[in-house]
C-alpha cells in the first residue's frame, strides 16, 4: 500500500465566524483513506502550506511505516518544531493510524497497546458560553453573574459530569483587587452550587504574572481546587517549578508544548502534577504515547488538552483508552453538537464518560453534506484572538 495524496479539509468551528477546524484525509492506492486533524486556531494558511509541503515527501510512502514517517517529517525538516510544523505532523500521524486500523480491521487503541479502561472520564469545558450577565453590566451585576455561573454549573453536574473547568481571571497579567474579588466570587459560587464532591479546575490561561497569582492563591486554596492550569506563562520551567512549590493546589500545563523534549524540563524539575499535551499539536498519537510514558516515570498524570474538533476528540479518547496515567479528558460541551452532526458514527457520551465510536481505525468518517453546511470562515487573526489582553 502506498500514499497517493493528502487532502486538506476545513470546516467552520461551532458555526463561529472566526475559527475553523482543519482536517486531513490521506489517500492510498488501496482505496483506504485516513482522517487526521491539526486544527490550529487562526493559522489555517500556514498549516495548510506545511501539510502540502509534507505531501511532496509522503506520496509514494508506505502508510504503515508510521514511526519512520514521523521521524522523517520531524528530523529531516530544517527549523523543525513549533506550532505549525508539529500540528501538521500531528494531523498526518493521526490519519496514518486511522489507515492502519482500517486496513487491519481493529480500533486504533488496539494498535497502541490495547485498552486499560472501557470508558474515559471527562471534564467539562465550554459550559459557560453564550449570553450571560456581566459583573459590570446592567443586568444583575456581580451577583447576577455569579448566579448565572452557579446555575450553569448545576446543569453540567446534572448531566453526569464530575469535573468542570472555569476561567475566572481574565484581563492583563498584573491583577487588580477588583478582578480578584470577581474571580474568587465566581469560583465560590460554583463550589457552593456543585458541592464538595465535584472537581473544579481553574484555568488562568497564563494571564497572570507570579506576583499576581500569588495574591490569588490564599483565597483559592480553601476551595479544594482540582488543578490550577497555566497559572503563569508556560515557557519557563524554573519559574513554574518555583511557583508549584508555593502552593498545595496541583499545577497543570502543557497545551502549548509540542513534543517530548519540551515536556522534559517540566518533568525533571517536578514543576507540574498534571500535563496537558494536545494530540493535534504535540505530535499526534505516536508522540503523545511517548510523552505519557515519560510522564509516568515521574508519577505525573495526564489531562489531555482538546479545544479542537471531532477527530481530535476521538483520537484523544483512543489515546486515553490505552494509557494508565490519564485522569480526565477535556470536552467542550458547546462543540459537542457539531461533533455529533458531522460524524457518520457519533461519540458516546454518557454520565460524564466518553467512548469512541465502535469500528476499525477511528470508527467514523466525516459527513460531506455537513462539511458543506459549515464552509470555512474568513477572519482577521489578531482581531479575533480572544486572549489579547496582556
Amino acid at each position: 500500500m502506498k500514499i497517493t495524496d493528502i487532502e486538506v479539509i476545513r470546516m467552520q468551528a461551532n458555526a463561529e465566524p472566526s475559527n475553523n477546524w482543519l482536517f486531513v484525509r490521506v489517500h492510498t492506492d488501496a482505496g483506504i483513506t485516513g482522517l487526521g486533524e491539526g486544527s490550529l486556531q487562526y493559522k489555517d494558511a500556514a498549516l495548510t502550506a506545511e501539510i502540502e509541503a509534507f505531501a511532496l515527501y509522503l506520496r509514494g510512502q508506505d502508510p504503515f511505516q508510521i514511526e519512520h514517517i514521523w521521524t522523517s517529517l520531524f528530523r529531516r525538516t530544517t527549523w523543525s518544531g513549533g506550532a505549525v510544523t508539529m500540528s501538521a505532523i500531528s494531523a498526518i500521524d493521526l490519519a496514518l493510524w486511522d489507515i492502519k486500523g482500517k486496513a487491519l480491521g481493529v480500533p486504533v487503541y488496539e494498535l497502541v497497546g490495547g485498552k486499560v479502561r472501557d470508558r474515559v472520564p471527562l471534564y467539562a469545558n465550554g459550559w459557560f458560553v453564550g449570553p450571560r450577565p456581566s459583573a459590570h453590566g446592567p443586568q444583575g451585576g456581580a451577583e447576577g453573574e455569579r448566579e448565572w455561573y452557579a446555575s450553569s454549573a448545576k446543569i453540567v453536574v446534572e448531566r453526569g459530569f464530575r469535573c468542570l473547568k472555569i476561567y475566572p481571571f481574565n484581563g492583563e497579567q498584573v491583577i487588580t483587587p477588583e478582578r480578584i474579588v470577581r474571580g474568587i466570587g465566581l469560583v465560590q459560587a460554583v463550589r457552593e452550587a456543585v458541592g464538595p464532591d465535584i472537581e473544579i479546575a481553574i484555568d488562568v490561561r497564563a494571564r497572570l504574572n507570579p506576583w499576581s497569582i500569588s495574591r490569588v492563591l490564599p483565597r483559592l486554596e480553601p476551595l479544594d481546587i482540582a488543578w490550577l492550569e497555566e497559572p503563569i506563562l508556560y515557557d519557563n520551567a524554573n519559574a513554574m517549578a518555583e511557583f508549584a512549590r508555593s502552593t498545595r493546589i496541583p499545577v497543570a500545563t502543557g497545551e502549548q508544548l509540542y513534543n517530548r523534549w519540551e515536556f522534559r524540563a517540566l518533568l525533571e524539575q517536578n514543576a507540574v502534577k498534571i500535563i496537558q499535551p494536545d494530540i493535534c499539536h504535540a505530535g499526534g498519537m505516536s508522540e503523545l504515547k511517548k510523552i505519557a510514558a515519560m510522564a509516568d516515570a515521574y508519577y505525573v498524570t495526564l489531562a489531555p488538552h482538546n479545544s479542537n474538533g471531532p477527530i481530535s476528540t476521538i483520537a484523544s479518547l483512543h489515546l486515553d483508552m490505552s494509557i494508565p496515567n490519564v485522569h480526565r479528558q477535556e470536552l467542550f460541551l458547546n462543540s459537542l453538537p457539531y461533533y455529533q452532526e458531522v460524524l457518520s458514527n457519533p461519540l458516546i457520551i454518557e454520565d460524564g464518560y466518553g467512548t469512541p465510536p465502535a469500528g476499525p481505525g477511528w470508527g467514523t468518517e466525516l459527513d460531506e453534506a455537513v462539511l458543506a453546511k459549515y464552509p470555512p470562515a474568513e477572519y482577521t487573526p489578531i482581531g479575533s484572538e480572544p486572549y489579547l489582553a496582556f
